[in-house]
């Protein structure tokens, strides 16, 4: 099989699991302007409220477009507003932990894929001063604007010194 005809089908399969092959945009079904499990799945039922993180329309991904690199990797990635909507699916029922991981990981989205593997090892146990997880807090909270991720770090900050597992120098 050819290079171009695999990654035809590789895109099709993706494009079909995400939109299911429906066409785009049944009417919003929400509470109080809240996004609720009634809009799920969001390919389906909402596609024309949905875009990239570089501003697409999700109903403007396709085949045609990636080959002809109108579409990026960039334009395939979730934005913090579907990770929004996403979560306010999950407090509709009942969730509220599963709606917590999706806002933090919307506040991460902006962190390069990089940086995030680099503070995910300097997390591990044994790793990182107190101080060098205090640093990398400041810089999400400061830099990214992610707020709940740098508490988290604090945090871990803290108990990695309450049970011995900060670096031994």
């Amino acid at each position: 099989m050819d290079q171009e005809l695999l990654m035809k089908q590789i895109v099709e399969q993706v494009m079909q699991a995400m939109n299911n092959g429906s066409s785009p945009s049944a009417p919003a079904a929400s509470v109080g302007g809240k996004v609720t499990s009634a809009n799920y799945p969001l390919a389906e039922n909402m596609a024309d409220k949905i875009k990239t993180p570089t501003g697409k329309p999700f109903t403007s991904l396709s085949y045609e477009k990636v080959i002809s690199g109108d579409i990026t990797a960039d334009d395939m990635r979730i934005s913090p507003d579907t990770l929004e909507m996403q979560a306010q699916v999950a407090e509709s029922v009942n969730r509220e932990a599963f709606a917590g991981n999706l806002r933090r990981a919307a506040e991460l989205i902006a962190v390069p894929d990089d940086r995030l593997l680099e503070i995910y090892n300097a997390l591990r146990p044994y790793r990182s001063s107190k101080q060098e997880l205090i640093d990398i807090a400041n810089e999400l909270d400061q830099k990214y604007g992610a707020k709940t991720a740098a508490a988290l770090v604090r945090e871990a900050a803290d108990v990695y010194e309450q049970r011995g597992r900060l670096k031994k120098f």
